[in-house]
């Protein structure tokens, strides 16, 4: 089995965001980036166990510069043997996808996962899209993978219940909760990782299909109302005439 598993880079959950530049850029300065939790946790974890009872190879990928290197080295300390870059700036989600799908297209690689969505943009689009320019399945959201019978068994949640699928051939997969646990690099792993190979590819000129107007913070909450466990009259009228939600 060979599994691609796409990688992005992503700042960490405690991160203050700010933006430069008339707010149409985040400001990344000063800023700890990680390795996307949901590529790390559900879509590379599920790729390593599986090639660690099969066989096979997990390459990673990533679209970024030179600052995307450290991410793909953590990937590399977890358990995936190749990583690839390819030399561009990320700009959306329609041209990440675009340099992704260049670079499979000349591999033989059985299934592409990727994490559901990236935690700073939550847009969930680039497996779709990757999926499309590929011209194979995408099965979103799965929550399980397995290989049975020369084919891909996955499940999904859905608002009916639980959903299962089987796919011959090659596929794009994004996996979510459930789909694997997270595994933390060992001191063999991080030393391994130093000499795995790390590719940089030329980018092939994925284009975007957005712009940024400007990126805008949620305005800030408003304080909170305490209401006596004795006066019940006064919450529902809060609820009714400030909060209007009933």
């Amino acid at each position: 089995m060979e599994f691609l598993v796409c990688i992005s880079k992503a700042p960490d959950t405690t991160t203050r965001i700010a933006f430069v530049e008339g707010d149409t850029r985040f400001n990344e300065d000063g800023v700890q980036f990680i390795v996307n939790p949901y590529d790390e946790w559900y879509a590379l974890v599920r790729a390593l166990e599986i090639v660690e009872a099969q066989g096979g190879k997990v390459v990673i990928a990533s679209v970024g510069g030179a600052d995307c290197d450290p991410i793909l080295r953590k990937a590399l300390a977890i358990g995936a043997h190749e990583a690839v870059r390819i030399d561009a700036q990320p700009e959306d989600a329609a041209q990440v996808a675009a340099e992704l799908a260049a670079y499979a297209k000349g591999q033989s690689f059985d299934a592409i996962l990727c994490g559901k969505e990236t935690i700073d943009h939550n847009s969930s689009a680039v497996p779709a899209m990757l999926a499309e320019h590929l011209d194979v399945p995408c099965i979103a959201l799965a929550t399980s993978l397995d290989f049975a019978d020369g084919k891909a068994v996955m499940t999904r949640e859905t608002a009916n219940g639980i959903e299962k699928i089987a796919v011959s051939g090659s596929f794009v997969l994004s996996a979510a909760k459930g789909m694997a646990e997270q595994r933390i690099p060992n001191m063999r792993g991080i030393m391994a990782a130093r000499t795995k190979p790390l590719q940089v590819v030329p980018a092939q000129g994925g284009a975007s299909g957005t712009r940024i107007e400007r990126f805008a913070l949620p305005p800030e909450k408003a304080g909170v109302k305490l209401v006596d466990a004795d006066n019940p009259a006064e919450l529902v009228r809060l609820l009714r005439e400030e909060a209007k939600v009933i």
